[in-house]
């Protein structure tokens, strides 16, 4: 019998990237160009990858970004490497992934609701919205949100729309208040504190494309009479062609020097709990309704928890303690999670 099952499960493994988002000390000029003093001390993340991970050839070209914050804003840079810089959008909120495109997303409080997304091409024409929660759970995109006090630039080391020019790389800088990042966190309202962390991802969308006398088409496939499918490479792979699995995003430390943070062990049983939400949709489609039968959802996986778990008709709440006994995490249908005190 042939199952289509709502929502696809990853068989990543839970390893995301981690970076430690070092405090700014210097001042800050926007122009789009990474490569001045205000950013020389701040690391890169590592290069991206596809988002599929291992399951694909490596990017054609290299992508990596940095990160710093101060008081009031989150500071992000990107150097994107390749001769192809080419755009053709200039409205704002309109699909920018249609042009080759930088994107940004940001789970406050690494719940997978509430999360922002934003995307940028080498016009510097940019769409920012908030998602409700991801899109495989209901979720709804705000297209009308803006961050407001929001700056963003591109350097070109190029010609834009130009094939026949010495094209090297696109750069952008993009600059986000906390007073509207912390619109996503539905425990408190406050910017962040070292040692405190965001879950962000980053994805770089790149076409396969043809050169013309007049700058780049899209290829057609002509197998089936349109473009063929856009490159999605990013710093931390879902394992499927999906960049709205909130639980697979980097963690990112706001660090006040050199100091350096680990994922807490909240954030493990949290995964446990979240291959458990996978595996209770999949019986919902296979047998029409959720389970209380903890043995029938693990299969052949090893658990370190043992959760206890409520169903309904229409949904589920799964919970266990957390590492300091003191608190439960819990996870519920549609993919949020939360912790709180033990009732």
């Amino acid at each position: 019998m042939s199952v289509n099952f709502r929502i696809p499960k990853t068989d990543i493994a839970f390893n995301p990237p981690v970076y430690m988002c070092k405090k700014a000390n210097k001042p800050f000029t926007l122009d789009g160009n990474i490569e001045k003093p205000f950013w020389e001390d701040i690391p890169f993340t590592d290069y991206f990858v596809d988002i599929e991970g291992d399951k694909r050839p490596a990017p054609r070209f290299k992508t990596r970004a940095k990160m710093t914050w101060d008081n009031d804003n989150l500071y992000f840079g990107a150097i994107l490497e390749g001769p192809e810089i080419w755009a053709t959008l200039t409205e704002r909120d309109c699909v920018i992934f249609q042009d080759n495109d930088f994107e940004i997303f940001i789970d406050a409080n690494s719940d997978t609701h509430a999360y922002f997304e934003f995307e940028m091409n080498a016009l510097n024409t940019v769409w920012d919205l908030m998602l409700t929660k991801p899109y495989r759970d209901g979720g709804k995109p705000i297209n009308a949100f803006d961050i407001q006090g929001m700056q963003t630039a591109v350097h070109i080391d190029g010609d834009l729309n130009n094939p026949q020019g010495d094209n090297k790389r696109w750069m952008v800088e993009v600059v986000m208040p906390f007073a509207v990042l912390r619109q996503g966190q539905n425990n408190y309202n406050r910017n962040p504190q070292a040692g405190e962390y965001y879950r962000v991802n980053f994805s770089r969308v790149h076409w396969r494309v043809d050169e013309t006398e007049t700058g780049f088409t899209k290829q057609i496939n002509p197998e089936t009479g349109g473009s063929y499918p856009e490159d999605n490479w990013v710093w931390a792979p879902s394992g499927l062609i999906n960049i709205h699995y909130p639980e697979t995003w980097g963690f990112v430390f706001f660090a006040e020097g050199d100091e350096t943070y680990e994922i807490p062990a909240d954030e493990y049983a949290k995964w446990e709990l979240r291959r458990l939400y996978y595996q209770q949709h999949a019986h919902f489609d296979l047998h029409g309704h959720f389970t209380t039968d903890f043995e029938a959802l693990k299969g052949e996986w090893e658990f370190t928890i043992t959760p206890e778990i409520e169903v309904t008709k229409n949904g589920f709440e799964m919970r266990t303690l957390s590492n300091d006994g003191k608190r439960e995490i819990v996870i519920f249908s549609d993919s949020r999670t939360m912790i709180q005190d033990v009732k």
